[in-house]
């Protein structure tokens, strides 16, 4: 498994929007073998970003299309440091 952080562009993001769309990735994220772990939500800029384990950045991309539409603009594949 890989880690990726994504991250959406959501202009007038609010928290509360952002925990529904995490409910649904949850409920579909199993068919794909991924597993979204956190997110981070910035109100102010706009921004979303989620922490997210999956077998490749398709299966993270998939997740969030088939769960809410919401793709992100950008996905980094990262490793933990010390």
């Amino acid at each position: 498994m890989a880690t990726f952080i994504d991250i959406h562009d959501l202009p007038g993001v609010k928290a509360d929007d952002v925990a529904g769309a995490l409910s649904a990735d949850v409920r579909v994220q199993g068919q794909y073998g991924v597993d979204y772990r956190h997110y981070w939500v910035d109100e102010a800029a706009g921004k979303v970003f989620c922490l997210v384990e999956a077998p490749d950045r398709e299966a993270a991309i998939a997740v969030h299309r088939e769960a809410h539409g919401l793709v992100a603009q950008d996905l980094f594949e990262v490793t933990q440091g010390a």
